[in-house]
């Protein structure tokens, strides 16, 4: 077998990683992809699930727009106890929380009304109104056309849309509803769980790419991850 002389592997390997490292962020984007001790993969890879709650520091304006200042979830609907999944977040505006699975004598978002089970203690986006939007750094190694699926619930349907790296790039993008007459428990139609296969198609470049999410239409959804790989 052939060996290449060094050298040449040397310039494959720094072109490669040249490559791979390459910004197209938006110039003067401020935001940073999101980090704590229990998330270290920052930024979020695609090809793989970028998850929405880990949507960029720098908050409102910058990060994120939502409609109020205040978490709903973290700190409101899960009491501030000390805990990661309680206080995840805690001073943002935007609205997080977790899927529940051990509530009694309601089971919460593993009832028997969600179409596709989301994996407990699960983080999302919730109480999700139009005019609101989050910036998720990722890093892409290949270039390529990638599809994503999307882990959500909805209990009135909408729409989004996303950018890139500052650009439209796809949407509207249809969200069914998840509303089901038949759950007797009004609040639970917030945690009726699917899976919107193939959801949306996109040409990304390699490197450093910032995706911006937008609620359009309808609100009321909880988003948890965009699952992204190559078709």
């Amino acid at each position: 077998m052939q060996r290449r002389p060094l050298a040449a592997l040397l310039a494959t390997l720094l072109a490669t990683t040249a490559f791979a490292f390459q910004n197209n962020l938006p110039k003067g984007y401020k935001g940073t992809p999101y980090q704590d001790d229990h998330h270290k993969n920052a930024p979020q890879t695609i090809p793989g699930k970028v998850e929405c709650a880990y949507y960029d520091s720098g908050g409102e304006g910058i990060a994120y727009h939502d409609t109020d200042p205040v978490n709903h979830g973290s700190g409101e609907l899960n009491p501030a106890d000390g805990s990661y999944l309680h206080e995840f977040r805690i001073h943002e505006g935007v609205d997080t929380s977790y899927t529940k699975f051990h509530t009694t004598p309601d089971p919460t978002d593993n009832s028997p009304y969600t179409l596709v089970l989301p994996p407990p203690d699960q983080l999302y986006i919730g109480w999700t109104e139009p005019g609101e939007w989050f910036n998720i750094t990722v890093e892409v190694p290949r270039a390529g056309l990638y599809t994503a699926d999307l882990l959500y619930t909805s209990n009135r349907g909408g729409t989004i849309s996303l950018d890139l790296n500052g650009k439209p790039a796809i949407g509207p993008l249809t969200i069914q509803s998840t509303f089901n007459k038949d759950d007797p428990l009004a609040w639970r139609q917030w945690h009726h769980w699917n899976l919107a296969p193939n959801l949306l198609k996109l040409n990304l470049p390699a490197g450093k790419n910032l995706l911006t999410v937008h609620i359009l239409t309808g609100g009321n959804m909880n988003l948890a991850w965009f699952d992204f790989k190559q078709p």
